[in-house]
């Protein structure tokens, strides 16, 4: 599968901002889909993820309440709603598909990521 994210920009803190991942190929729905983050010089991080039929997501504490993860496997399409945002959000977004579970080593597809960056 092949991942574009898409819908980075600029905003204010305390803006909304909507990130969006397409997905190529009729196998979407057969794949957990996930969002990362990397800040400039610090470690790509966990943000969210999503199961297959979109029933089941999940959070990193630093974004619960503000971000909300969906999909729409009609349109091969993850998006990312991302609320209340901070300075400390600011970064490279990717989006990864996992044909099994949701750790790191399993997304084994990504996207190209898509930069947000949050002005203070």
């Amino acid at each position: 599968v092949q991942l574009q994210a898409s819908g980075g920009g600029l905003v204010q803190a305390g803006g909304s901002l909507r990130l969006s991942c397409a997905a190529s190929g009729r196998t979407f729905s057969t794949y957990n889909m996930g969002w990362f983050r990397q800040a400039p010089g610090k470690e790509r991080e966990f943000v969210a993820a999503i199961s297959r039929s979109g029933g089941s997501t999940y959070y990193a504490d630093s974004v619960k309440g503000r971000f909300t993860i969906s999909r729409d496997n009609a349109k091969n399409t993850v998006y990312l709603q991302m609320n209340s945002l901070k300075f400390e959000d600011t970064a490279v977004y990717y989006c990864a598909a996992s044909r099994s579970g949701y750790s790191d080593y399993q997304y084994g597809y990504w996207g190209q990521g898509t930069l947000v960056t949050v002005s203070s």
